[in-house]
């Protein structure tokens, strides 16, 4: 079975070329020069490994080949199978093809190293194991490799395992070859000494090759178990924001593909690349770290005065104060010679507005889309009330408790919401902080636009929509959307899928949203596949598209060039001032 590996090394290593009994040097210098400048280029592992079993059995025209990695167990994992005559290819193709076979261990029960089995005895020996014929060869056991021929029909004879070593000395894996051929005659022969040297100089670059992209991928994942590290974070800090930060991510990730699937319109030619994907991923994943630094009892605030304490018990315990006092108060002033039945009368009527007045409270510490004004008014008269509090005439409310009841949409008051949008500023600062490299450098400003508007009214800079990357847009309406009909908030109710909608719908009207990327949410059916996999079906319902796509945002006027590009390199000053610069650099350990 030929692949196009083959067929390159084929045609570079004519029949007279190296490893076919000659004892042309160059040409073997050549061949391996030319195969690891093939497998440097390669930056997938998985066929880079093909392209090295592929090369080794070129090389001494073996009929089969196996390669093995080593695992933290210390086990030799089957990753890739081959032969030719059998026509077998197993663990081929995006590497998560499972060979099937179970892993050799590389010591046995006892702890004493495993050198019955040659590809492990190459382990332990640190050196090229070869078996010119398996079913004489006293020092193993083939045990395995015979009942594999009783039921195939085939005949394993010699054996080539090349251990691959690491630049620590660390054994990583190994390069197994199964009966070489003879070039004369195709008879399965004992593997050439002359191509000895040649594979084991070819094993030796291979390893140096797959530990720089082992390391490189233990970095990676350092990285995402560090961003899953801050997500569990603010889960642990806020059971309420977990969810948000796991969902997002997803929804982004659906949006944008929906993005380079577009054929034609505004996205056509939009495309990214596997490194400018994983950029993606790792900036959606950091998109609310800043978050661990908003305080719980603001991020997770359900009422208006609840704070670190409940404010509410505090104006309670005045009303049963005030209570206390007017009871109190009657029998003095039946002393005084006033009518029974009047100071009883008026007891109860104080009695019965004070209990009114406290539901009304608490009523309103509950928050809502809007506080009337007749209803802020009666708020401003129950402050005017008064108790007394050890001789010292105090008001019902004071002036913060009045601040937040008085606030007319949600539960913060305008400094709070300050505070909570500026998890953003924390988040860039965070991110910008990070020595990222090239093909990671634009995640801060992916994960740090995310509440930015098309009209240049967004937090935490005010840019604008030509300003903002198309990862970013997205991100937006994905957290929008997310925040809409999540069901796991404390302070609102999920949205059903019409109304959220339709509240985006008013978002793309007013410039909050990329009215082109929002109609693609539409049009791609995405905002339904993510409904279908994280929302209650009580949560689904129709959504008009129609009605959403003929919607048109109001127009506004682009300041001038210098001006957005000066907001790109600075926060809004109401953030500069509530956020002084604390963390611009990382030090150095």
């Amino acid at each position: 079975m030929e692949t196009e590996s083959n067929r390159e090394s084929t045609a570079a290593c004519p029949e007279a070329g190296p490893g076919v009994g000659t004892e042309d040097r160059v040409a073997r210098l050549e061949f391996l020069t030319r195969v690891s400048l093939r497998l440097a280029r390669e930056r997938d592992r998985s066929r880079f490994l093909e392209g090295v079993l592929d090369e080794a059995q070129n090389l001494c025209r073996a009929d089969g080949g196996t390669l093995y990695l080593r695992t933290d167990a210390d086990e030799l994992t089957f990753v890739l199978v081959q032969n030719t005559s059998l026509g077998i290819r197993l663990g081929h193709g995006d590497g998560n093809e499972k060979v099937g076979f179970e892993p050799l261990p590389l010591f046995g029960p006892s702890g004493a190293p495993n050198l019955a089995n040659v590809a492990t005895a190459a382990v332990h020996k640190r050196a090229m194991v070869h078996v010119e014929d398996a079913y004489s060869e006293p020092g193993f056991d083939f045990t395995g490799t015979r009942h594999f021929d009783a039921q195939t029909g085939y005949r394993s004879q010699s054996f080539l395992s090349i251990p691959l070593i690491a630049s620590d000395g660390r054994v990583i894996g190994v390069l197994q070859l199964l009966n070489a051929k003879d070039l004369a005659t195709g008879a399965v022969a004992s593997f050439n000494p002359l191509d000895l040297d040649a594979v084991e100089a070819l094993a030796a670059q291979a390893a140096l090759a797959l530990e720089t992209r082992l390391l490189l991928e233990g970095q990676k994942e350092l990285l995402e178990s560090f961003i899953r590290l801050i997500a569990a974070a603010i889960d642990s800090k806020s059971p309420y924001t977990g969810g948000h930060c796991e969902r997002v991510p997803v929804l982004t990730e659906m949006l944008v593909r929906a993005a380079t699937a577009a054929t034609a319109g505004p996205f056509a030619d939009f495309q990214l690349n596997d490194e400018e994907w994983y950029e993606l991923r790792i900036a959606a994943g950091l998109h609310d770290c800043g978050k661990v630094t908003t305080p719980v009892h603001i991020m997770d605030k359900s009422a208006k005065l609840e704070g670190i304490f409940d404010g509410i018990l505090a104006v309670r315990q005045r009303f049963e104060v005030m209570m206390r006092d007017a009871k109190i108060a009657q029998p003095e002033a039946v002393a005084r010679g006033e009518n029974r039945e009047v100071v009883e009368a008026a007891y109860a009527k104080t009695l019965r507005e004070l209990n009114e007045d406290m539901d009304f409270l608490e009523r309103s510490n509950i928050g809502g889309e809007f506080l009337a004004l007749a209803d802020q008014e009666r708020i401003r008269c129950i402050a005017r009330r008064s108790f007394m509090e050890r001789g010292v005439k105090r008001p019902c409310l004071n002036d913060d408790e009045l601040e937040r009841l008085l606030v007319q949409r949600g539960t913060l008051t305008r400094d709070e919401r300050l505070i909570i949008n500026g998890h953003m500023v924390e988040t860039v600062r965070m991110l910008e902080a990070l020595p990222f490299p090239k093909n990671l450098a634009r995640v801060p400003e992916y994960a740090g636009a995310h509440h930015e508007r098309m009209d240049g009214k967004g937090y935490p800079r005010g840019l604008y929509l030509g300003d903002l990357s198309l990862p970013a847009r997205a991100m937006a309406i994905a957290d929008v959307f997310e925040a809409l009909t999540a069901d796991d908030r404390p302070y609102k109710r999920a949205k059903k899928l019409s109304e959220a909608m339709r509240i985006m719908g008013q978002m793309k009207r007013d410039a909050h949203l990329d009215p082109e990327l929002f109609d693609l949410f539409v049009t791609s059916r995405t905002y339904q596949s993510y409904a279908q996999r994280y929302l209650s079906p009580a949560l689904i319902d129709e959504v008009n598209e129609a009605e959403l796509l003929a919607i048109q945002p109001y127009a506004y006027e682009l300041p001038p060039r210098h001006e957005r590009d000066l907001r790109r390199t600075r926060f809004l000053p109401e953030y500069e001032e509530r956020f002084p610069a604390s963390l611009r650099t990382l030090p150095r350990m």
